[in-house]
């Protein structure tokens, strides 16, 4: 890694090799991979280690999941009154 280090311009102080697996999740999770593609990609024994260290750089999914749940209720409704004539 030394021998490398100083072949690579501008490289900041400090820079570490394992610095650069940080910024790889970190784009794997902005891109929207889902933990196991993370954790494949990390080679993580399991995807516990890989929501413990990077768990926080996913998105809240809980407005999400409310939202799918209200359409899926919405569209069982529209589909009974389609059916039927009315709510039930």
């Amino acid at each position: 890694m030394r021998k490398a280090r100083s072949k690579v311009q501008d490289l900041p102080t400090g820079f570490r090799f394992h610095d650069l697996r940080h910024y790889l999740a970190s784009l794997l999770i902005a891109s929207g991979a889902d933990v196991k593609v993370v954790q494949a990609r990390l080679r993580h024994a399991s995807a516990k280690t890989t929501l413990d260290t990077y768990g926080h750089l996913w998105p809240d999914s809980d407005v999400s999941t409310r939202a799918a749940i209200d359409a899926v209720f919405t569209a069982r409704t529209e589909l009974r009154q389609n059916q039927h004539g009315t709510a039930r």
